[in-house]
């Protein structure tokens, strides 16, 4: 349908064509690097909120 590739392809010559990630990088992009520390500073700042619930005997 209008003369296209496919999105799978499209994606697959997008993905070859990026350079090799470097040794000991973990997050290819500086976004997927924040939404992973804003996911574990809400799962800490959680933790840390029950024990305090519990310490003041709220809970």
């Amino acid at each position: 349908m209008f003369h296209r590739k496919p999105i799978e392809e499209r994606i697959a010559e997008r993905v070859a064509n990026l350079p090799p990630l470097k040794e000991g990088k973990h997050f290819e992009h500086r976004p997927a690097l924040i939404v992973f520390c804003v996911i574990m500073g809400i799962m800490v700042l959680k933790i840390v909120g029950v024990f305090l619930l519990f310490r003041f005997g709220v809970l």
